[in-house]
């Protein structure tokens, strides 16, 4: 029996792919692949999860003071049914709602070292869930450029669970900076990058699914013509969007 689903993408948050692949995902649907966006950090907070002034800062930030999980969740049917994918949301929380008190409370602490109660735990958590996912021919996972820490634990869960058949796409905005995509590579040697043209179809696309995103706007973007400008730069300046495959020689 074949797959499912030709393409799986992993996405650490509600809008890391659409940032990330919008491009890439939206083309394959056109050409009738099926495609499936499972975000791993989706669920609602934990009713015991103590308030942080972190948080009480970033829901002002994103107009979301009240159930800010589930509007996000919204908006991210909206970006998925633009670029003509699947969604599923697992009932993970995002990292600044873990923990009592809570693990992350800063950006210092969310781009850091992943908390030492997490460590372990949390990724043989997230793999045990990535195992029960629909079949794909296809598995994408976040590269960790820029070194968020639930990036960082859905790479390693998504290793644990599937092993060396992974690709993985570099995180915009990140990897505008200079040197990010290299802190992460090394030399390069190692990995095998493949890059993605796409049409004009494919940029609108992805500038209205990260549009959609309307909450999450105002930490990357003044307006949606920076969308434009910022994805078109970045298109421009790598060819379109890029994957990346990590060759063992061992």
């Amino acid at each position: 029996m074949s797959p499912e689903y030709q393409t799986l993408y992993l996405s650490p948050h509600l809008d890391d792919a659409a940032l990330s692949c919008g491009g890439h995902i939206h083309a394959r649907a056109m050409a009738g692949d099926a495609i499936l966006i499972v975000t791993v950090m989706a669920g609602d907070p934990p009713a015991a999860t103590g308030a942080s002034d972190y948080v009480a800062a970033l829901h002002e930030r994103w107009q979301l003071a009240a159930n800010a999980a589930e509007q996000r969740r919204a908006e991210d049917v909206a970006a998925c049914t633009i670029l003509g994918a699947d969604y599923q949301h697992l009932p993970f929380p995002d990292c600044i709602y873990r923990g009592n008190p809570p693990f992350y409370q800063s950006d210092a602490d969310i781009f850091g070292n992943i908390h030492p109660h997490e460590a372990g735990a949390m990724v043989a958590t997230l793999a045990k869930a990535m195992t029960a996912l629909p079949t794909a021919r296809q598995i994408i996972a976040p590269l960790t450029v820029g070194n968020h820490v639930d990036h960082q634990l859905t790479r390693l869960a998504a290793e644990r669970a599937f092993g060396d058949a992974l690709f993985y796409y570099e995180e915009f905005p990140y990897v505008q900076r200079s040197g990010a995509v290299e802190a992460i590579i090394g030399n390069g040697d190692a990995w095998q990058p493949t890059t993605i043209p796409l049409n004009a179809a494919d940029m609108v696309a992805k500038v209205e699914a990260i549009a959609a995103f309307r909450s999450q706007l105002s930490s990357f973007f003044a307006d949606k013509d920076d969308i434009r400008r910022q994805i078109g730069e970045n298109g421009r300046l790598i060819g379109g969007e890029r994957l990346w495959r990590y060759q063992n020689s061992g």
